[in-house]
């Protein structure tokens, strides 16, 4: 079994509530919601969790991911980056 810090534990679930605050947040494109694009990435889950680097996505996670207008992801992921700060959490600091 493979020990993880304490420090690490901190930023695995960090990385992992950002991840899920990222597909639950809703903005609009073009007057259509994006939760139901980003809810489709669901099925991406399992790729994104710590040890999955060396796993490639599924087919299903790649069509979800293309099917995700690109303002709709940028938009989201401008959305989580201002969420530690709005939570008073320390800033993250992705390597």
């Amino acid at each position: 079994m493979v020990s993880i810090s304490s420090s690490s534990k901190s930023s695995i679930i960090m990385k992992v509530v950002v991840m899920v605050a990222v597909v639950l947040v809703a903005t609009e494109v073009d007057g259509q919601s994006c939760n139901t694009h980003l809810s489709g990435l669901n099925v991406c889950g399992e790729f994104v969790v710590p040890g999955a680097d060396t796993t490639n996505p599924s087919a299903e996670c790649c069509n979800a991911l293309e099917a995700v207008p690109s303002d709709c992801i940028c938009n989201t992921f401008r959305i989580a980056s201002r969420l530690p700060t709005r939570c008073n959490i320390p800033t993250l600091s992705c390597n």
